[in-house]
């Protein structure tokens, strides 16, 4: 029987945060960042185990309590989140049917319902799929002087969310060449392989905390679910 694994690339330092300690790393709530992301995938009932994948030289895992049993670490990460996820991917072996979940460290709201509902659509899709947001703003493409150029119909265009959802041994293949810059998410490297992945609506609290700005709306977001 396939078994679900959920894949959490942390080896990143989130450059753009502006902290001295990588943002997976800072509180929310009198947590790390990373155990709120971790808490919601280990709580699912339908994943087996939760694999987060850390830098070899990573200097603060080890400071904080990670209770989740489900939890196995693996201290494998690349330069780049396609090569973190090939790496753990490697490191874990897992059958080529088994279902991957990859989903980024920085999203710590990712509700329960928006998982459950991922698994349930994506679980008999010959493919697999990803969480998504339909596009609902008018957007716009700027030039170099920061000046409107074109408005661009939003018609089918949606924001990728994690997690991003397939198969093992399809993964695997898809991130052989995990270093290729077309590859920007687990997604755009199927699709480098001709295939479509299914969309899943998501939902907006399921954001990436990229910006300073961004941890306060998380912890708020955290504190009333809870």
């Amino acid at each position: 029987m396939a078994r679900c694994i959920a894949l959490v690339p942390a080896a990143g330092h989130g450059s753009r945060f502006g902290s001295a300690t990588p943002k997976q790393y800072l509180d929310i709530n009198g947590q790390p960042l990373l155990a709120h992301t971790l808490a919601v995938l280990a709580a699912n009932p339908d994943i087996d185990q939760v694999a987060v994948v850390i830098s070899p030289g990573d200097e603060w895992f080890d400071s904080f309590d990670w209770p989740q049993p489900k939890l196995t670490v693996l201290r494998v990460g690349g330069a780049s989140r396609a090569e973190s996820v090939a790496n753990g991917l490697a490191a874990l072996a897992p059958a080529a049917d088994d279902w991957v979940l990859v989903h980024d460290a920085a999203r710590c709201c990712l509700s329960p319902q928006a998982l459950a509902r991922l698994i349930a659509e994506i679980g008999d899709d010959a493919v697999g799929g990803i969480l998504a947001q339909p596009v609902a703003d008018t957007v716009k493409q700027g030039d170099a002087a920061a000046r409107i150029s074109a408005t661009v119909p939003r018609d089918g265009l949606w924001l990728a969310q994690t997690p991003q959802m397939f198969r093992a041994g399809l993964l695997a293949c898809a991130l052989a060449d995990a270093a290729n810059p077309a590859i920007t998410d687990e997604a755009s490297a199927i699709e480098l392989l001709g295939h479509a992945p299914r969309l899943v609506v998501g939902e907006a609290q399921n954001f990436k905390v990229t910006w300073p700005g961004d941890l306060a709306l998380a912890a708020a977001i955290l504190a009333a679910r809870n």
